[in-house]
């Protein structure tokens, strides 16, 4: 099984396919948010919302979903702090990070998220859903949000 180390934006966006699916991942406690991008990689589309009890159901899940959907690569959310120290919910993503690129054989990123539960709640308060649909869609939401922040990234650099 080929292994990848975590990546840096700049080589991550080297090293994956000009057609290929990602994910985006909002790692949280409690659950976590996954959104897909379709192979253009123009969008992120919220997909599902996991609950995190232990790593290794999760990896059981995510091993699906990257099977079913040919996902190359993952983009994981990173929540560094407003004034972009290190903080725990930072480390706990890096970690888990590193943990996917143990266990998985795509490329993996951390992505700066701050913002993005604010930027995805604003997002479907747009739209008329209730309170708890937009509580129980947060995470995937957020993840889409993560994960669209990484494909406009991507376009610029694949435009320069």
């Amino acid at each position: 099984m080929k292994t990848y180390n975590l990546l840096e934006n700049d080589k991550f966006a080297e090293i994956i396919n000009k057609q290929s699916r990602l994910i985006g991942i909002d790692h949280g406690k409690k659950n976590i948010g996954i959104a897909i991008s379709d192979e253009n990689h123009n969008i992120a589309t919220p997909l599902t919302t996991i609950e995190f009890t232990q790593l290794k159901h999760f990896l059981i899940e995510i091993k699906n979903i990257i099977k079913e959907n040919n996902v190359e690569a993952i983009v994981v959310g990173n929540p560094i702090n407003m004034d972009g120290s290190i903080g725990p919910r930072a480390q706990s993503a890096k970690d888990f990070s590193k943990s996917l690129t143990e266990q998985l054989s795509i490329p993996v990123t951390l992505w700066d998220e701050r913002l993005s539960s604010e930027g995805a709640y604003k997002g479907m308060s747009e739209l008329s859903i209730n309170v708890t649909k937009k509580q129980k869609k947060l995470d995937e939401n957020s993840a889409a949000f993560i994960l669209q922040g990484f494909l406009d990234y991507y376009k610029i650099k694949q435009n320069k």
